[in-house]
């Protein structure tokens, strides 16, 4: 297939002005194919060629101005269009396109609860060329005008208000002006809720097996909505720019939610049908403002070109946290953005495929490498970044320049320059020096202070390593003088605000030097931080009671990458962790540390000598959380407490004991999910069987049954097990992106090293001829989910440093190959350093 590049792009743009597209689906014609008939209005703005791109089943026919061409001159994806005359032409594509089953293109899903089936689309980055041929780049806007033709009993949602004709035909209305990767179809026999607001129809759907979840929680996300789209048009100038707004909840969808204008499509794990923790309620409302967002930052205005994928994603990453604080009940979301999101940031710009958030235009010269910068840095450094720019400019100049870049964009394309020229023109400071040091270079920049205490007073500098400029609080605590059960507690003495490096000289205070000094203290700004050792030895001792969550977020941040850089024995953050999170009060930081805690500290950086002593330590902890909570005054912190324990499960009597009674002593009854969780963890233990793993799925036959038996049956320790389900990863292409990832994700389990090192060196090859067949979506489940995550080995990482030549390797695979390599060696050096 080929890969549009940049100047591809630039000479095509320069080349056509897109007016129209008027495109027919048929969705009736059976289960592998549908039909595809396009008709694009474009002029040719001078003699000359050009291609268009479609990646079809069948190419029926195709006509240029109502001459026919030769479907055989398709070659791959693209059609050439030659000796154009400038002016106006009419191009018709009739063709037949297969339905997906990665989530890619149109995503074709029949629910094994009832038999119904769903289909959507996903048009992201290249996608588009897989449902309707197009002059497929982002900076090609046009109107798209779409009927559908379904089966008389669905439902069929777009970008626009949706109108049944008869006959199973649904016309939606005309798009104003928007980028080929926004188009959205959802057909099938959706369960809608349906509501107006604001003048403007709004709609949740989900498949009808859900449909008792999505009643039971319509009332919350509605509100959600309602309060995020109203609190936008106080803050934006511009209005909503379409004519409805539909959220719809689909199967197997492979990213959490994508922003089609009207039609925002979400993975439909946010249709909670187990029981969930309200900081997982807080994320799903998150994802709401972030998409929400997008409507303005990315839809209204979209980037001219792949390398500002940032405009769009740090903006709404920013939008949506700092949104919902201000609009709904969620009024602590940087919290949970502190220690479950930032890191992911830290995490990738330490690797070798850093990238600037605003890469150089040269970095991103086609679609392929385009797709590998959606990751911790566009999203959540970047994200980071915009809040230290809100930090040091000011919202109501922020907000002045974003509102500018609106004004002059709107329905049209803009690239960084724009950006940063509109937020400069609000201001008077230097905008595109910030630009320049803050989103044109790659790193973590680390903060450590100095204390100095003498004649009454104490004095503060902080040195810096890294480039950027930070506007940063440092909070100063002391000791509190009530005591109370549990660590000590401390109070805050003063807040103030210093810019590092520019006023870095010592910052002088009276009185005695605090117990706790704090720098970054409310989050401001991105970069690791490092404490004096007094106020590091403080916090290990009273971190529980530091009076602002926001503050302990910092903290755990801080022992987050001393560990990760060898600096803090893993054993150290466990025992900081049975310290302080049973009388932690907010749950973002308890399902923060335990995730890391279970997923890095125990089952990767602690070796297998001392995994026994690591899995205790954690055990204990959950028992303690689950004592703490027995008088059902914190369901949210017990059911976080009964996960992590099921996953630290050394024997399988306790947990064993809970699946056949259906429930843990006190509560909570065993949900499906958790009912799955308990099954999986005793595949693991080899305390269960093939029978018991059939009986549950009768039981739930869901989709998400299905892939707890898949993670449950890959889990199993027996040669059988494991060679079926490698046999399925990397053999059988039938298996859906979802039930791909279910397997992969119960195939390797740390306790069974010796049963699967013989599948370390075979993963390599076999993923890369994997990816090569089956594409990105898969690859980047292969990467992810597939890899020997556990083989912490010299082994495992030279055969993944030798893959990593392989010139076969799809971009896709090369990426998350490289991240994962990358993981192994630092938790290789974490081992070695203690």
């Amino acid at each position: 297939m080929s890969v549009l590049t940049r100047n591809e792009a630039q000479t095509r743009a320069q080349f056509l002005d897109v007016h129209r597209y008027t495109i027919d689906l048929d969705l009736t014609t059976g289960e592998d194919t549908f039909d595809s008939r396009t008709v694009i209005q474009f002029t040719a703005l001078a003699a000359g060629d050009t291609f268009v791109e479609l990646k079809p089943a069948t190419l029926r026919s195709i006509s240029l101005d109502g001459h026919p061409l030769d479907p055989a001159d398709l070659t791959e994806n693209r059609y050439p269009l030659t000796a154009l005359t400038a002016g106006p032409h009419e191009l018709r594509i009739d063709a037949a396109m297969r339905y997906s089953r990665t989530g890619e293109g149109m995503h074709r899903f029949t629910d094994p609860t009832d038999g119904e089936t769903y289909l959507y689309t996903q048009l992201f980055m290249e996608d588009v060329q897989r449902v309707f041929a197009a002059f497929d780049q982002p900076d090609l806007k046009s109107v798209f005008a779409l009927t559908v033709t379904a089966p008389e009993s669905w439902t069929v949602l777009g970008n626009g208000i949706a109108e049944h004709t008869g006959d199973g035909r649904w016309t939606i209305a005309p798009t104003p002006l928007i980028s080929t990767y926004l188009v959205a179809v959802a057909a099938g026999p959706w369960h809608s809720v349906t509501t107006e607001h604001a003048g403007l129809p709004f709609g949740i759907h989900c498949r009808r097996s859900l449909a008792p979840h999505l009643d039971a929680d319509a009332d919350e996300i509605l509100d959600i909505t309602r309060a995020c789209f109203d609190r936008y048009h106080e803050k934006f100038d511009e209005p909503y720019p379409f004519d409805s707004y539909d959220q719809a909840f689909v199967p197997e969808f492979n990213a959490g939610a994508m922003e089609n204008p009207g039609l925002v499509t979400f993975r439909d794990e946010f249709i909670y049908r187990s029981a969930v923790t309200d900081t997982e309620r807080q994320t799903r409302a998150m994802v709401i403002a972030h998409e929400m967002a997008h409507m303005w930052f990315g839809d209204l205005v979209t980037l001219a070109w792949w390398d500002d994928i940032w405009l769009n994603e740090s903006f709404a990453e920013y939008m949506g946290y700092q949104t919902l604080t201000e609009a709904t009940r969620f009024t602590d979301t940087w919290v949970d953005f502190g220690v479950a999101r930032k890191g992911w940031g830290y995490d990738a710009d330490q690797r070798p495929s850093t990238h600037p958030v605003a890469p150089d235009p040269a970095a991103v010269p086609d679609t392929a490498s385009a797709m590998l910068n959606f990751d911790g840095i566009s999203y959540a450094k970047g994200a980071s970044a915009l809040r230290q720019l809100v930090a040091w400019l000011g919202e109501k100049d922020f907000l002045t320049g974003i509102n500018t870049h609106f004004a002059r964009h709107k329905f049209a394309n803009a690239t960084l320059a724009d950006f940063i020229d509109n937020l400069a023109s609000a201001t008077d400071r230097n905008v595109h020096a910030w630009a320049e040091q803050w989103l044109r270079t790659t790193g973590v920049d680390t903060l450590t202070p100095h204390v100095d205490e003498s004649d009454g007073a104490w004095s503060i500098t902080i040195d810096q390593q890294g480039h950027r400029p930070h506007r940063i609080a440092v909070g100063a605590y002391d000791h509190a003088l009530d005591t109370q059960p549990g660590p000590d507690r401390l109070t805050l003495r003063d807040r103030f605000e210093l810019d590092v490096p520019h006023n870095n000289t010592a910052k002088i205070h009276t009185g005695r030097r605090p117990a706790l000094v704090v720098p970054n203290d409310n989050d401001l700004t991105y970069a690791k931080v490092r404490l004096d050792p007094e106020s590091w030895s403080t916090a290990l001792h009273t971190l529980s009671g530091i009076p602002d969550a926001l503050t302990r977020a910092v903290i755990w941040n801080t022992a987050r990458d001393m560990v990760r850089d060898g600096e803090l024995h893993p054993a150290t953050y466990l025992r900081t962790a049975r310290t302080h999170l049973p009388h932690e009060t907010d749950l973002a930081l308890v399902q923060g540390v335990l995730t890391f805690a279970d997923t890095q500290i125990t089952r990767r950086y602690t070796t297998p000598d001392n995994r026994p002593a690591a899995h205790a330590t954690l055990t204990d902890l959950c028992r303690d959380l689950i004592r703490r909570t027995e008088d059902g005054t914190n369901p949210g912190l017990r059911l976080t407490a009964v996960r992590h324990l099921i996953d630290a499960a050394t024997q399988p009597d306790t947990i064993q004991d809970w699946l056949t009674n259906g429930s843990v002593p006190g509560g909570p009854e065993l949900d499906p999910e958790l009912r799955w969780r308990i099954l999986t963890r005793l595949a693991v233990l080899g305390a269960t069987d093939e029978t018991t793993i059939t009986t549950e799925l009768e039981h739930d036959p869901s989709a998400t049954g299905q892939e707890g038996a898949a993670r449950c049956r890959a889990a199993l320790p027996t040669p059988e097990a494991k060679a079926t389900a490698w046999h399925s990863l990397f053999n059988d292409d039938t298996l859906s992106n979802y039930l791909f990832s279910a397997t992969a994700q119960g195939f390797w389990q740390p306790e069974q090293a010796d049963l699967v090192h013989t599948y370390v060196p075979r993963y390599y090859p076999e993923a890369t001829a994997l990816a090569a067949r089956r594409g990105p979506a898969i690859a980047e489940a292969a990467g992810r989910y597939a890899f020997p995550h556990y083989a912490i080995d010299t082994d495992n990482l030279h055969h993944g440093e030798q893959a990593l030549n392989d010139p076969t390797l799809i971009p896709a695979l090369h990426r998350k190959l490289t991240d994962q390599i990358d993981d192994l060696r630092r938790a290789l050096a974490v081992r070695n350093a203690h």
